[in-house]
């Protein structure tokens, strides 16, 4: 088979495959809301649908490149598609929250070893101008599945059920394993590599009992002995990774990277971007969806102008690299994200959907700056043989930053919706009246997501539009605090993309100068 159509073959394969998998993080937002009233999904279960995804991809992304190096990555690429594939069949047919999210874990791990081998998959196939095009196609699909994500999400909600945003993934995924078979070179690298098991266990466990300890803090009590004890727990599991990785003759990890302050800078943004805009995406499709009443079709047009944007400053932040110092574009684009999160920040129960707009605006032009450089900036301040662990090891602080920023965010959101519902109720007797007679059942449901539900229940008109009213009040002034808080993170990302992406650690390209600073 010619050299020419077998290369382009495996850009059709990786892209299709990427294309599949970060679509997969964007359309299920939208559908959050019908997967809830489905499978009567609590509020955590909710914030599990995604972080069980975010934490297998992280945990799973530096191993499964290792793997694909050792085993050949062709096949731990086509491994990948038919875990992700298999495991999304089961999310469609998932009749119980735990059912989903555990399928949605498993998503996870494929979607891991798919991210983890694409790119050698590329730069095996590719040399010369055609290694820039195809990783310039590369990167408008992956800014494209992102962007039309929503819009994709709640058309395939709206018209077939939620159940559809898995399914269709089948299919896909079957064509494009049945190319990597066919169409695909196999490579391995030639150099002895081992998996670093010690390193693999104590850091994924440390993740997820840190996550598992954030999601349960309301309900068990954060002083509670099963809370402190996760805590405890994660810390060390933390410690023994590093540790291991400090002492490992081929770490899962190398803790060298973060000798070099430009790196340590790329990775704080990465962190700050995902736990900052990108978790408060659970927030404001509950907030388009839940509280102003949009289905799933018009919430993800409404999202078109934060995500289109991103999509469209991209291509052109990745081409000012060469002129302009990367320290300035992710500083930047991250003090744009820090504005537009303020500008979100002052939502009353009275608002419309266009109370977002300016900040939508804002937060997808920064979002639209900082992805391309980071990208790029993760592998330029590294040489040419580190450049695989450099951008796992960006991916992964990405998948770290959205599920512990979803964990947080939610323990502070299940907080604080039901004090500030109490409260505004507590101002009027037919509230309080409420309070006496469904208080522990308004706790539960404020803290599940469920307050609709239990409204139907209330035969009284009076006390139900108070209910509502209150819950709108709560939910509102709830959103503008998360976004304040996220917009305190964003501006730590600012201040670490200024500060320590410094021109001098980046390595000179072989040929010539370099705009990266």
């Amino acid at each position: 088979m010619p050299t020419l159509e077998r290369k382009w073959w495996t850009l059709i394969a990786v892209c299709t495959a990427i294309f599949m998998l970060l679509l997969d993080i964007t359309v299920v937002n939208v559908a959050l809301p019908d997967i809830q009233r489905s499978l009567h999904s609590s509020f955590s279960d909710l914030q599990w649908v995604i972080d069980a995804y975010s934490l297998t991809l992280a945990a799973f992304l530096l191993t499964a490149g290792v793997v694909g190096d050792m085993y050949g990555r062709r096949e731990v690429f086509a491994v990948g598609l038919g875990v992700f594939s298999a495991a999304s069949l089961v999310c469609g047919l998932s009749t119980t929250p735990l059912m989903l999210n555990l399928s949605r874990a498993v998503q996870g791990v494929g979607g891991a070893i798919m991210f983890a081998t694409s790119l050698a998959l590329i730069a095996q196939a590719f040399q010369g101008r055609d290694r820039g095009t195809a990783f310039g196609i590369f990167g408008a699909v992956t800014g494209g599945a992102v962007a039309i994500g929503p819009l994709v999400g709640g058309a395939i909600t709206s018209a077939f059920g939620w159940r559809w945003i898995f399914f269709v993934n089948v299919p896909i995924g079957i064509a494009a394993v049945f190319i990597t078979f066919t169409r695909i070179a196999e490579s391995k690298d030639p150099s002895t590599r081992r998996i670093d098991w010690v390193g693999f266990v104590s850091f994924s466990l440390s993740l997820f009992l840190l996550v598992f300890a954030l999601v349960r803090g309301n309900d068990e009590g954060w002083s509670s002995t099963t809370i402190v004890s996760l805590l405890v727990a994660s810390f060390i599991l933390m410690l023994t990774f590093f540790v291991n990785e400090n002492r490992s003759k081929d770490p899962m990890l190398d803790l060298g990277l973060f000798k070099i302050p430009a790196f340590v800078g790329v990775s704080l943004v990465a962190f700050a971007l995902s736990a900052s805009i990108f978790a408060m995406f659970l927030y404001l499709t509950l907030y388009v969806q839940d509280d102003l009443g949009f289905n799933p079709l018009p919430a993800g047009v409404r999202f078109l102008p934060l995500t289109l944007l991103a999509f469209m400053v991209a291509p052109i932040a990745g081409r000012l690299t060469v002129r302009v110092h990367s320290r300035y574009l992710l500083g930047t684009g991250m003090l744009l994200v820090t504005a537009g999160m303020l500008l979100m920040a002052h939502t009353n129960p009275n608002s419309t959907w266009t109370v977002l707009l300016p900040g939508f605006f804002v937060s997808g032009a920064g979002i639209g700056m900082v992805n391309p450089v980071l990208a790029s900036g993760s592998i330029s301040v590294v040489q040419p043989q580190r450049s695989g662990m450099a951008s796992g090891t960006n991916n992964t602080f990405r998948q770290v930053g959205i599920a512990t920023g979803i964990a947080v965010m939610g323990a502070i959101f299940q907080s604080q919706i039901v004090s500030r519902t109490s409260a505004v109720l507590r101002q009027t007797a037919v509230g309080t009246s409420v309070i006496h007679r469904d208080g522990t059942q308004l706790k539960a449901a404020l803290s599940a997501g469920e307050v609709h539900q239990l409204a139907l229940h209330i035969p009284i008109a009076a006390a139900r539009s108070a209910l509502m009213h209150a819950y709108q009040i709560g939910f509102s002034s709830t959103l503008n605090h998360l976004m304040t808080i996220g917009a305190i993170v964003a501006a730590a990302g600012s201040v670490g993309g200024y500060v320590l992406v410094r021109q001098r650690d980046f390595v000179v390209p072989a040929g010539g100068g370099g705009g990266h600073g």
